[in-house]
């Protein structure tokens, strides 16, 4: 099969397409992180006898976005770009609605999955519509771009969740996402033309489907990449869970939790362009090599200082090691993820679609496997999640070396 062209004429100029195309992958982040702040309520309010159930609302919601990443994808190679982001916004914005009605724990984090399984589409729909464009190294540019515009949003979400919060309660965050996604949708529809033109679509059938992962999961370099995807995953989607434990329980920085996480966040957005500008000269997988190499060193000597007692009691020590180790871990995200995808889907340009959602969805489902139980080890300190992001780390690291020779 051919590949689509990648200069299409009805592109949208590059900064709007950036934009938008980030506003896409920012609706997952925005939906998990506004919540971050409301934990406690909810907490008080539906699961007050344990207070780390709230976790699943973070986990499930993941959960969900990757299963509905092995549906839209496959959609948006069979009926469009556009197409797909409809049907997928639609669930979402109607699982939104009957998760502010919520009565019990057990509902809102049903359609909080629901939620998650239709805000896939966003994200792979920006990932299909970026491998339309553009491929290879100018891919891995193009999606650094990305992330430093798709950077902000996570940064101040939880400072919007908060005042939403104050103003509203839990329940009126969801009236937010039905506005977020509501407006994202719209934006799309009127300014991007469909990016998949009629003749590279694939037929709808679960044979084609299951084949189409099946050349996924069997590639060499991009199976190499999904399990270095899964790694990143699993130490960062370890720290999201626990963010406002380990904030404001560990740490002890009480309603200002929202202004740190933000901080973190948005210090972090240079690291896309760091990514931009570097990746060209040295290549994707040095790029990864460097970024989870320092890592493995960042978390490892974070871990260090915990556990041998060598920060003592001060408060202020610990927040700094803490906020400058969270630093770190947020970087790691931005120098890494537009390169494991764009070197994962490099051998695949006739599946874009297709390999974005397998890719993903192993990436992120496999990656809570790694955080569900980590983050249960919550001991009142960092030091689990340090522990693990220091293993994770170094696993990738492993993982890339062993692949240095195909660097080209």
């Amino acid at each position: 099969m051919q590949t689509p062209a990648k200069t299409p004429s009805h592109a949208l100029p590059r900064v709007e397409l950036v934009a938008l195309l980030a506003m896409l992958m920012s609706l997952m982040a925005f939906t998990t992180d506004s919540m971050l702040p409301a934990m406690t309520d909810l907490a008080a309010t539906l699961a007050p006898e344990n207070k780390s159930k709230t976790q699943l609302i973070v986990s499930v919601f993941l959960m969900g976005a990757a299963a509905g990443m092995l549906l839209w994808g496959p959609l948006s190679d069979s009926f469009g770009r556009r197409r797909a982001l409809m049907l997928g916004v639609g669930v979402y914005v109607i699982a939104a609605a009957a998760a502010a009605f919520a009565g019990s724990l057990e509902f809102l984090v049903a359609m909080r999955f629901m939620m998650g399984f239709g805000a896939a589409s966003a994200r792979t729909v920006s990932q299909a519509v970026t491998r339309d464009l553009f491929s290879g190294k100018e891919q891995a540019r193009v999606a650094s771009l990305i992330f430093m515009f798709f950077v902000v949003v996570p940064g101040v979400a939880p400072i919007l969740g908060q005042q939403i919060l104050f103003l509203a309660g839990w329940r009126g965050l969801f009236g937010s996402f039905i506005l977020f996604g509501t407006v994202m949708l719209a934006w799309f529809l009127i300014r991007q033309p469909e990016t998949l033109p009629p003749e590279y679509r694939r037929a709808f059938r679960i044979g084609p489907i299951l084949a189409a992962g099946r050349e996924v999961i069997t590639t060499p370099v991009s199976a190499r990449y999904v399990a270095v995807q899964v790694l990143l995953y699993g130490q960062f989607g370890t720290y999201l869970s626990s963010a406002e434990q380990l904030w404001v329980d560990a740490i002890g920085v009480g309603d200002s939790f929202p202004l740190w996480f933000a901080g973190v966040s948005l210090l972090s957005a240079v690291a896309g362009f760091v990514n931009s500008r570097l990746v060209m000269r040295l290549g994707m997988r040095r790029m990864l090599l460097w970024a989870f190499g320092s890592q493995t060193i960042f978390a490892g000597l974070a871990f260090s200082l915990w556990a041998t007692g060598l920060l003592g009691g001060d408060p202020a020590a610990q927040l700094a090691v803490f906020a400058l180790w969270s630093v770190s871990l947020f970087f790691v995200n931005g120098l890494t993820l537009g390169n494991i995808t764009a070197l994962a889907m490099e051998p695949l340009p006739h599946l874009a679609g297709t390999a974005t959602a397998v890719i993903g969805a192993l990436g992120m489902g496999a990656g809570m496997i790694i955080a569900i139980p980590l983050g249960l080890a919550f001991d009142g300190t960092p030091r689990p999640i340090m522990l693990g992001a220091t293993i994770c780390s170094a696993l990738a690291v492993l993982l890339v070396i062993t692949d240095m020779h195909r660097d080209r």
